[in-house]
């Protein structure tokens, strides 16, 4: 029975990390270089994945797509990750790291890790709603994360005008908007269109894994660091383990829980990295947390989703 349960849960995790995993494999043979993980992933952000949540919430049922009580608790969460990890930060981090450290553990990779580990558990639903989750969270990790590391560099300015700009050419979010849209006016696409769409959108979530895989750096699990695992042990560990907890005891359950569960573990997102190189903050603590936070999650998530399937929560 134990065994049973773990391959089940192996067959959700494991399709997901394999392509990681061959994308590290492949920058390693030299099949894949910086050059190609630029431009797939330039083609990911603002075409591909665009294409998959729009067509995804075209196709579901907007009542289950627009979950308000779980995309609440996830801001919610996202909010208190984020003041915890500053707090703890003040008198453990070097000043002109908080920026760095509080990006890393509050800012989660939902758009791609958390969407494709949603897509494999739950299906349609989980693509559906795992994209409105994903499209509407990005708002309050760029708001966020502008607001941290403005703070703390010495060349970054919060601008809020510029940052509202950004959002609001960001093309998941639009994507998103787009999809909620045409759902609640019953847009009706010609099939041919439909498959196209399904064609393209196929490739968003292999092609986006396969590029974090070959962008992240074997180096930096040596050249670690007590920073970087503190803020990877609070994205992948603590605070999918505790606020999953209170998620159950207030009324979360089955599906609903599984997915919360799956989006606060996703691993740091590959973005924060960007963020920090243009905030003149430490891309290589940045680039750290990324790699360690990825590597734990592959446990952390196993173990996690093992654990809910044992007790029956999800």
């Amino acid at each position: 029975m134990e065994t049973a349960l773990f391959f089940q849960v192996f067959t959700v995790t494991g399709p997901v990390f394999a392509m990681l995993i061959a994308g590290v494999y492949l920058r390693k043979a030299r099949l894949i270089n910086d050059a190609f993980i630029a431009t797939a992933s330039n083609l990911s952000f603002r075409a591909l994945m665009p294409t998959l949540l729009f067509f995804s919430i075209l196709q579901a049922d907007l009542d289950t797509a627009l979950q308000l009580d779980l995309i609440g608790y996830f801001y919610l969460v996202t909010l208190l990750t984020f003041g915890w990890a500053w707090l703890w930060s003040l008198k453990r981090v070097p000043v002109r790291d908080r920026g760095v450290y509080v990006q890393g553990a509050f800012r989660g990779n939902c758009g791609i890790i958390g969407l494709a580990l949603a897509a494999s558990q739950y299906g349609v639903y989980g693509l559906s709603t795992g994209g409105v989750i994903a499209g509407i969270g990005i708002v309050l990790f760029n708001v966020l994360s502008v607001v941290v590391l403005g703070i703390y560099s010495p060349t970054f300015e919060s601008d809020i005008k510029s940052v509202l700009s950004n959002l609001a050419r960001n093309p998941l979010i639009l994507s998103v908007l787009a999809g909620l849209l045409a759902s609640w006016v019953g847009l009706g696409l010609p099939e041919w269109v439909m498959v196209s769409g399904d064609y393209f959108a196929s490739m968003t979530l292999p092609l986006a894994l396969v590029c974090i895989g070959g962008s992240l750096s074997l180096g930096s699990l040596v050249d670690s660091g007590r920073l970087a695992i503190s803020a990877s042990l609070i994205k992948v560990l603590w605070t999918p383990a505790l606020f999953t907890v209170i998620a159950w005891l207030i009324g979360f359950e089955g599906r609903d829980l599984g997915m919360l569960y799956l989006f606060l573990a996703s691993p740091t997102a590959a973005v924060s990295y960007v963020m920090a190189r243009a905030a003149g903050s430490d891309g290589k603590l940045a680039a750290n947390i990324i790699a360690i936070s990825t590597v734990f999650s592959m446990v952390t998530i196993m173990f996690g989703l093992y654990l809910l399937e044992h007790y029956g929560l999800i």
